[in-house]
């Protein structure tokens, strides 16, 4: 579904552009050409006031502050590594790389991807090359409908972690990024005691744990459940067990545009680690970070 809605909006822009060209085709070159940057320049603008109000609001975070240069190649990264992400491999290729369901020798250990917010599979296809070229199992799940609360994904969870358990006969690692951490953690609240068995390890990636303050803005269901201190949020914790934290993997950044207070996408007693300068899409697509959970991927 997200799929195409992406396909219609990049279609829109495309015409609009036509348009402009033949409206002003017998015009000077700039006027020709300055309807086609209307675009750019708009998002480049939108995720210019994200950052903005971000580096603002950590003002008061306990999480070491970024700079100013610092903000501006998060910026400039953000919006190349986005461009790809929203304009490429999330409308044209989600289904570049399958689900690997082979099943692997008993000492491998397979992967649950889980998307986040308005994303869809195809974030994660720089990772399942990975994982496909070492031929190891793994699902990545697309969370639909769009605008669902985030309880009503646990079921799609639920079957991708059947499925690599089924080809592996191991517990699999769910990578997470952004709501889908918050996704994961519904499905261990809905499992009970037998869900934490069921996983070997969760790493997540600019996940909201406490919410962030950008969803005070929010009309959609999982994005209000995203808000901090939000009803769900403190039902979602009150219903974990003490210390559930450890089994967590968390990667926050001070330039997160999308959730902040930096320190709201760490969990007390997970492993948090901070990616410095780095942007919230950014996160999937930042070589250290990618690095570092393949690595402890491997080692499960």
């Amino acid at each position: 579904m997200l799929a195409w809605m992406l396909r219609a909006v990049w279609m829109t822009v495309a015409v609009a552009g036509g348009v402009w060209w033949w409206t002003f085709r017998s015009e000077p070159l700039w006027l020709t050409l300055g309807g086609l940057w209307v675009p750019a320049l708009a998002y480049g603008s939108v995720l210019g006031l994200e950052c903005t109000m971000a580096a603002r609001v950590n003002r008061g975070d306990v999480v070491p502050r970024a700079g100013f240069p610092v903000w501006v190649r998060a910026w400039v990264r953000e919006a190349l590594v986005s461009l790809k992400v929203f304009g490429w491999l999330q409308p044209l290729r989600p289904g570049a790389v399958a689900d690997a369901k082979t099943p692997g020798s008993a000492d491998t250990t397979g992967v649950v991807f889980i998307h986040g917010f308005m994303c869809n599979r195809g974030i994660w296809t720089p990772w399942m090359k990975a994982l496909s070229a070492e031929g190891r199992a793994f699902v990545a799940v697309n969370l639909e409908p769009v605008w669902a609360p985030i309880d009503a994904y646990v079921a799609t969870i639920d079957e991708a972690v059947n499925r690599v358990r089924s080809a592996t006969g191991r517990p699999p690692v769910l990578v997470c990024h952004s709501m889908g951490g918050l996704a994961a953690r519904a499905w261990l609240r809905a499992g009970g005691a037998e869900a934490a068995s069921r996983v070997r390890h969760i790493i997540t990636l600019g996940t909201p744990h406490q919410g962030t303050w950008l969803a005070r803005f929010a009309r959609a269901p999982n994005a209000r459940q995203m808000q901090l201190g939000s009803p769900w949020l403190r039902e979602l914790s009150s219903g974990e067990p003490k210390g559930h934290g450890t089994g967590f993997t968390c990667w926050y950044s001070n330039c997160d545009n999308i959730v902040f207070p930096a320190s709201t996408a760490t969990l007390e007693g997970a492993a948090n680690h901070l990616a410095t300068g780095v942007g919230h899409v950014e996160l999937t697509a930042n070589t250290k970070v990618m690095g570092s959970c393949l690595d402890l991927i491997r080692a499960s």
